[in-house]
């Protein structure tokens, strides 16, 4: 290797500014001709009609954000893909027909608008059962593991051996615990950890769970109740409790389910973390860094590209849509910086005390 590390000289520099990738709506139409368009083509071997949509201003890992890879997959009637494991974790969506998935040998029946969870190196394939086309958006962070050139994929893996609980002899027990124990340095909580630890952290069961759209529907068009005062967003999220206080679907994103009464404005605000839109039913427009950009049922739209002001409104009609947002990373990583309200300071999230709405008690 012939390449010279560069040193980049920013002594006295002042900080820079953000370049926030632009809001942008994908039209119903637009996905519809792509349906079609991989519709049309011979089966592939590994059964993966897939495009993934990417921003304009993607480079590496081809996101819609700059950390949220989305692709549209596609199986006619009859159609299963081949198996498949990654290291990325997958939040998944059906916009048309219906099938099944096989999840780390749980096996989902999903139908329209379901929403499921594929954890990491959890071995699954798509089927379609029905006698109509079935489309899927997939959300996954693989755009940031590409950046960060790990994301690994199989196609067709090997099958998974179970686990021999095998009982562990006093000498093998001896090798996993370091003699030292975790040395506390002060009363403020620094420490020292070993080995032992590093390659042995405490283990997370990691589920595939299953959100059925009409048992959502049930609970969620109850918000309804909260009246045209509320200025809250009418919202659930999809919680695994796997991620714990990151209030993810997956470690990595927490998934939504919208509803919004006719003619509700939300208050501008701003956040870090990155958000996707699809819309699946009514009107509205979304403000974002300035810009009004309107969409329909069947768009899916860029609508928060990290710390832009933005804010959505409904037009005549209920609106239902998913969202699919960063969050949980950005609460691991310390990095998610939220402005519920212009009037109001910004605040950590995860570290700092966050907002309140105007909620009735009781």
């Amino acid at each position: 290797m012939n390449e010279t590390v560069r040193f980049l000289d920013q002594t006295g520099a002042r900080p820079g500014t953000m370049d926030l990738w632009p809001a942008i709506v994908i039209p119903k139409e637009t996905i519809d001709a792509e349906v079609e368009r991989l519709a049309s083509l011979p089966r592939p071997a590994n059964g993966r009609r897939r495009s993934i949509i990417a921003h304009p201003r993607a480079q590496s890992g081809n996101g819609l954000a700059a950390g949220i890879q989305v692709a549209l997959d596609v199986l006619l009637p009859g159609e299963r893909t081949v198996p498949y494991r990654q290291n990325s974790t997958q939040v998944n969506f059906v916009i048309r027909g219906r099938g099944h998935s096989i999840v780390g040998g749980k096996r989902f029946e999903v139908n329209l608008y379901d929403v499921w969870n594929t954890p990491s190196m959890h071995i699954y394939w798509h089927g379609n059962d029905s006698k109509d086309i079935q489309v899927r958006l997939t959300y996954s962070n693989a755009a940031l593991l590409e950046l960060m050139n790990i994301h690994y994929v199989e196609e067709n893996p090997p099958p998974i051996e179970p686990v021999k609980h095998e009982e562990q002899s006093e000498e093998d027990k001896r090798r996993r615990v370091s003699p030292y124990g975790t040395i506390k340095l002060d009363e403020e909580g620094a420490s020292l950890m070993p080995y032992e630890v590093l390659i042995n952290p405490p283990a997370v069961e990691s589920k595939a769970l299953h959100w059925p759209w009409e048992q959502v529907k049930h609970h969620l068009d109850k918000l309804q109740a909260l009246g045209k005062d509320y200025i809250g967003r009418r919202l659930y999220m999809l919680y695994n409790p796997m991620t714990g206080r990151t209030n993810g679907c997956t470690p990595s994103f927490f998934a939504t389910m919208t509803i919004r009464p006719p003619k509700i404005v939300d208050r501008p605000h701003r956040h870090t973390s990155a958000a996707i839109n699809y819309y699946f039913h009514g009107t509205g427009r979304s403000t974002v860094d300035g810009e009004v950009l309107e969409w329909k049922a069947g768009d899916l739209m860029l609508s928060a590209p990290g710390w832009a002001v933005h804010n959505h409104a409904s037009y005549d009609d209920f609106v239902y849509e998913l969202t699919v947002q960063d969050q949980p990373l950005n609460i691991a990583m310390e990095s998610l910086l939220w402005q519920e309200s212009l009037k109001l300071p910004l605040a950590v999230l995860g570290v700092q005390e966050g907002f309140g709405t105007n909620r009735a008690v009781g």
